[in-house]
């Protein structure tokens, strides 16, 4: 892609006009990706049936689908090898899990690079596993949405139709079902074609507002590693009308494809808004569409220092209240509050109290009007703190929530400070109260990308003279 190509798709990245589509080639291991994750659950099922890897290896990204097939034309003595083919869904399950759960090999570096990408905020898997979505946890909120035929009515969900008012959350769609025991996830080709007509023929199970917005967003598809049938099926349902006709939208096709091979023949004459970007490596595009998102957000972030790029502050009154577990968080805290004075934050709009406050004392009841009087309260959220049985931070998280209850507008901006980003993992009381608010994470106190851009907005927001009291 040339530089403006590169620019215009930059722009509608972060004007949350483009969905990004995560096909199996972006989940490659080794040198340069020589070896692909499927390959190692196809490799696993060999093991458990004691078959032997065929003599010319296995299709590259097509691993699976080969292994299942063998597997259910497999005899021994006259009876077939794997005698109820459900069993091998269980099988592939058991082979992610071991994947994901035991950390070898490691989460590929491409999935880490579109999760950092904040300004996504939908996204779609064409494979079973939760790798995404695991990348996705250690930075922000994930909704899950997941497609199968099979899929009891009540199992069945779709994307909220406030999705967009979610501050941050991002929301996965598993467009050919989620790894599970049961059969509710493609492991062949005769189970993406079962998918394929289920999104042709809709019904109760397709999420429909989901696909709606495939319709509406571009869409980066990307190491999809399609059969040319599917590929023109899936570009033709996530179009309103048909390829040829003149649209608002447009795709990206970016995986190694012949350039005469039939499909691309096929797009040129009946689909021109969609680009096929063969000469780049799907992991490459990745790699380096995270590095230029990365330079342009860090230029469009207020500067760390006096000047123009800061807010000014008003006359008075505190924006921020930062509520801390003192035993187990306070360099947290500290470097929190630094953070917030980079960002152009005025030392008078911070209360932060740096004493060790236990219940009873008189300086407590000035900490809990404070809470009252602030525009936003900002709990930092740990494993160490979750653990405490008592403190007096409980008591200023519980006053919050109280004061939240009356608000018409958010106040309450919970931050992890943990390394890694996992709302659920947290169980104290008042934090149970925080489970449809959007968690900000700042490891060690240091606010991500996506938090920093949030900061600055509440900021900007507290600023405007309509809301100065």
């Amino acid at each position: 892609m040339k530089e403006p190509a590169w620019r215009r798709l930059l722009d509608q990245i972060r004007d949350g006009l483009v969905i990004p589509v995560v096909g199996p080639q972006l989940l490659s291991i080794g040198d340069r990706g020589s070896r692909s994750l499927q390959a190692v659950v196809a490799e696993h099922l060999l093991r458990i049936y004691e078959q032997p890897l065929p003599a010319q290896g296995l299709p590259r990204f097509r691993e699976l689908n080969e292994v299942v097939m063998m597997l259910g034309q497999a005899e021994v003595d006259g009876e077939p090898l794997v005698r109820n083919p459900q069993d091998l869904y269980g099988d592939v399950h058991d082979a992610i899990r071991r994947l994901a759960d035991g950390g070898e090999p490691p989460t590929p570096p491409a999935l880490e690079q579109l999760a950092q990408i904040s300004d996504f905020r939908l996204y779609v898997t064409l494979t079973p596993d939760d790798l995404l979505a695991r990348s996705l946890r250690r930075r922000r909120a994930v909704s899950e949405v997941v497609h199968s035929p099979e899929l009891s009515a009540s199992a069945v969900r779709d994307l909220p139709a406030d999705w967009r008012d979610g501050s941050g959350e991002a929301h996965l769609l598993y467009l050919f079902g989620k790894s599970c025991p049961a059969p509710l996830f493609a492991i062949s080709d005769e189970d993406v074609l079962e998918y394929a007509h289920s999104m042709v023929a809709g019904g109760g199970h397709v999420p429909a507002r989901f696909f709606g917005e495939l319709q509406q967003h571009n869409l980066l598809l990307i190491g999809c590693n399609f059969p040319d049938w599917l590929s023109r099926l899936f570009l033709r349902i996530t179009n309103k009308s048909r390829l040829s006709a003149s649209k608002r939208k447009r795709e990206w096709l970016i995986e190694p494809v012949d350039p005469t091979a039939p499909l691309v023949t096929f797009l040129k004459a009946y689909s021109r808004d969609t680009e096929v970007l063969s000469e780049i490596a799907p992991a490459d595009f990745v790699a380096e569409l995270h590095r230029r998102w990365q330079e342009r957000t860090r230029s469009e972030q207020p500067a760390t220092t006096a000047g123009p790029a800061r807010i000014e502050a008003p006359a008075a009154g505190t924006v921020f209240f930062v509520s801390y577990s003192r035993k187990t968080d306070r360099s947290r805290a500290e470097m929190l509050v630094r953070s917030l004075r980079d960002i152009g934050v005025d030392e008078r709009e911070i209360w932060f109290d740096r004493q060790d406050i236990e219940p009873g004392d008189d300086f407590g009841q000035r900490i809990l009007d404070g809470i009252d009087s602030c525009r936003y309260f900002l709990p930092l959220v740990s494993e160490a703190a979750d653990r405490r049985d008592e403190g007096f931070f409980f008591r200023e998280w519980r006053a919050a929530n109280e004061r939240n209850e009356a608000m018409n507008r958010s106040f309450v901006h919970p931050l992890i400070v943990d390394p890694d980003y996992a709302p659920e993992r947290y169980k104290a009381e008042p934090v149970r109260a925080w489970r449809r608010l959007d968690f900000g994470h700042a490891p060690d106190g240091v606010p991500d990308g996506r938090t920093n851009s949030a900061l600055v907005k509440l900021l900007r927001e507290a600023r405007k003279p309509e809301t100065r009291t």
